[in-house]
């Protein structure tokens, strides 16, 4: 078993500050040494980028975004080019991976299921003080989020699908980011995913505080929304996005589906979080293992969080953040049946 953790970054002010902050913690960080070593031969194949058509599709769905990625330009003294690909979330490229989402009219529990080495370990809580909502979530590509929740009561969490025939567009993580931090309910996010240009295929699911679910399906092509509490890897509507091989995702889907309707957020938790279920998954090496159990709950503002499984949650309560509280936790560690650390580590 490897110990793993993820830290805990809070922060209220505008954009740049906030860029400018965690360009600082870079510095001090090993993510960027590892991503690179990562990455070295791939940049020039798959992360090119048109620079001020970057821009211009940022400023247009994140009008925050630029000046943040200014902030991490600054601190690193890097480039605007090389930033926006590093971390702009336009057209570059993503890992294959896992994930399973159950919701019901009260939460949504998500695991997140890839390989360790390029999960970065930074949960974050940022309040804008400029434009844009509060939101809670793990960062991924620095600036974009895995799953989340906004301070009107909005979450969303996504599913990876298939990444051939990639068109021009944001990838998962951004897309995230820019749902939670410009959209305040279901309808709005639906609209939004039907403008934004895609990068890859994905599941979009989004729980709002009135008790509203639904599960966007989206791909360069095409984007259809349909009710549903419960998404794994496949599509349900837009059938020919599907990859050959949706044998595990069919299965999970119907363990999921064999829960009861009315099932709370704690046992629902633990349906996805313990190892004996049947949804969490320990194949780290084929880049589906489960490195967190995340589950929001709107109407109460309250965000859970594990790393591996069998893990009870940490609790942030998101309104005490909301009303001027500073949050406690530092870090929250957790345990892998693998011998890879986070890129954080």
């Amino acid at each position: 078993m490897k110990q793993v953790y993820s830290d805990v970054i809070q922060f209220r002010g505008n954009h740049y500050d906030f860029g400018y902050m965690q360009g600082e913690l870079l510095k001090d960080s090993p993510i960027l040494s590892n991503r690179e070593k990562q990455w070295a031969g791939r940049r020039k194949r798959h992360f090119n980028i048109n620079e001020q058509e970057a821009i211009d599709m940022l400023s247009s769905f994140i009008p925050g975004m630029r000046d943040e990625l200014e902030g991490l330009a600054d601190a690193l003294q890097m480039n605007m080019h090389d930033v926006l690909r590093d971390f702009g979330g336009y057209y570059i490229d993503y890992a294959r991976s896992g994930c399973s989402i159950l919701t019901g009219t009260q939460f949504l529990i998500r695991n997140y299921d890839s390989h360790p080495s390029g999960y970065e370990g930074r949960y974050m809580i940022y309040q804008p003080t400029d434009i844009g909502y509060a939101t809670i979530g793990p960062s991924m590509q620095i600036t974009g989020r895995i799953d989340g929740m906004n301070e009107k009561g909005l979450a969303m969490g996504y599913n990876f699908v298939n990444r051939v025939g990639s068109g021009d567009g944001f990838i998962c993580n951004m897309i995230g980011r820019i749902i939670l931090e410009t959209c305040s309910n279901v309808e709005e996010a639906i609209s939004l995913l039907k403008e934004i240009p895609h990068r890859t295929t994905f599941t979009y699911v989004l729980l709002d505080s009135k008790g509203e679910t639904f599960v966007v399906e989206a791909s360069p092509r095409s984007v259809v929304a349909r009710k549903s509490n419960i998404s794994t890897n496949h599509f349900e509507m837009l059938t020919e996005e599907n990859r050959y091989r949706m044998d595990d995702s069919i299965r999970r889907q119907q363990v999921m589906a064999g829960q009861p309707n009315e099932t709370d957020v704690y046992s629902a938790f633990q349906m996805l979080n313990n190892k004996g279920n049947e949804v969490f998954s320990d194949k780290y090496g084929a880049w589906s293992g489960t490195l967190h159990t995340a589950a929001y709950i709107p109407k109460e503002r309250k965000a859970w969080f594990a790393i591996g499984g069998d893990r009870k949650p940490i609790i942030f309560d998101f309104n005490e953040f909301l009303n001027g509280e500073k949050v406690r936790i530092k870090q929250v560690k957790g345990y892998l049946d693998y011998d890879k650390s986070f890129i954080n580590m």
